[in-house]
């Protein structure tokens, strides 16, 4: 029986689960989304412009084309109760219902809820109804904080003392934020890491860990932003990491999923490796932005299969990888977080990208070409033996076509950043 897919969303995750759909055996794609990504409009059978938090008319566009499953992309929909309303009319939604959707939309939520079914890796927290209040703390409080808004931020909220910014920047940004509500946390210091996992009825598959860089500058300078690339190695654990390490890591979550038990889709879990362990920096309701982009293209399990599995309450099959390396960089606009320039013509397609993948974001497709808007671009990703060798194969890409009026962190997982981070573990577990 042919499955008919209908995705939510139009970003770079997207259309990484487009591809996964489309190399299905089992698999119509249809997709729907706020903007029109020219990758996903390329392979789907049918594409909607709908906001992503408008349940009922992604309701109404999924009964139209049959659609017998459904893949919930951005948190803005799940935070929207999205997967509540297909599910509701009876198209399976991989995605968690709203109320489980909180792990990731109410942080404040996320630690208490740590905290009340102890799950390992939480760190010390505190939670404010007002900027006042979580002023006062930062003012007493003996050591460094991450200062994270109560709700959804789109990677760009967090602010850490010590790290990002002085006391008296972090007791600024709390008085005179746009947030009003806060969750106040003891600094992690360690090296980040993110396991993706495949949940439906109480079970779990994980993938291979992946490291995201948030900072907009190479050297991991400048502000946060919702990611400017990640890699991942041929092994499940990264370089920096042990095999104890990415199976404690797997604990967390396993605990997680036993405490929700009705969670579906895609549990991902943000730790920070420090000399204790991993701990929680954050858990997200769907797969990362760079993340799917390294998981999705390795993965040889078929994605409708998992869904199908999921809906029909069968055990989820085991997950195959490739035992390759990947390496994805993000192309923004100049200017990119603060003041991005729009309309940059981009250059690069499937066909001048050579070995790598294309995975194309937030653009503007136009008659004549397709350009940037303000937002990130498009990701390159190469997959090969080694994260040296895909590295390699994403700096080829960019070589091709070059970036005019685009940025590149073209430090993501070159063999010298790559050795920092395990030179930091080291030195940190000494």
């Amino acid at each position: 029986m042919t499955e008919t897919v209908l995705l939510v969303g139009g970003g770079g995750r997207e259309h990484a689960i487009a591809r996964a759909v489309a190399r299905a055996e089992d698999g119509e794609l249809y997709a729907c989304a706020s903007n029109r990504n020219p990758g996903i409009d390329a392979i789907a059978s049918g594409y909607e412009t709908i906001d992503e938090t408008d349940g009922d008319a992604i309701v109404e566009y999924a009964e139209s084309v049959g659609a017998t499953l459904a893949a919930v992309g951005p948190e803005s929909a799940l935070n929207a109760g999205v997967a509540d309303a297909l599910d509701d009319a009876g198209i399976y939604a991989f995605g968690p219902r709203e109320a489980e959707a909180r792990i990731e939309t109410d942080k404040a939520f996320q630690r208490e809820f740590m905290a009340e079914h102890s799950i390992p890796g939480c760190p010390t927290f505190a939670t404010f109804e007002s900027g006042e209040e979580a002023a006062d703390y930062i003012r007493e409080y003996d050591g460094d904080l991450a200062i994270k808004p109560r709700g959804l931020t789109g990677g760009k909220g967090v602010r850490v003392i010590g790290d990002q910014i002085t006391e008296a920047e972090g007791i600024e940004f709390v008085l005179g934020s746009e947030y009003e509500s806060f969750v106040l946390e003891e600094r992690l210091i360690g090296e980040e890491f993110t396991i993706q996992a495949f949940v439906a009825d109480g079970e779990y598959r994980v993938s291979p860990a992946v490291q995201d860089h948030k900072r907009a500058f190479e050297g991991d300078e400048g502000p946060n932003t919702g990611g400017m690339g990640s890699y991942s190695d041929s092994t499940p654990q990264l370089p920096f990491m042990t095999e104890a390490d990415y199976d404690d890591a797997v604990e967390v979550i396993d605990a997680v999923v036993e405490a929700m038990p009705d969670y579906k889709g895609i549990l991902y879990g943000q730790f920070m490796l420090t000399t204790e362990g991993p701990k929680v920096v954050e858990f997200n309701a769907r797969f990362g932005d760079p993340e799917a982009m390294n998981t999705l293209p390795v993965l040889a399990t078929d994605f409708v299969d998992l869904l199908v599995a999921g809906r029909e309450g069968e055990s989820l099959p085991e997950l195959e990888f490739e035992p390759k390396a990947t390496v994805c960089k993000y192309a923004v606009p100049e200017g990119y977080p603060t003041d991005p320039k729009a309309g940059a013509k981009v250059a690069i397609n499937a066909e001048s990208a050579g070995d790598a993948q294309l995975f194309y974001a937030s653009v503007d497709a136009r008659e004549d070409g397709i350009y940037t808007t303000t937002s990130r671009s498009f990701a390159v990703v190469g997959v090969a033996d080694s994260i040296a060798e895909a590295e390699a194969v994403v700096e080829d890409a960019f070589d091709r076509t070059g970036t005019d009026g685009l940025r590149v962190r073209h430090d993501i997982g070159t063999a010298k950043l790559v050795q920092t981070r395990i030179d930091h573990m080291r030195e940190l577990r000494e």
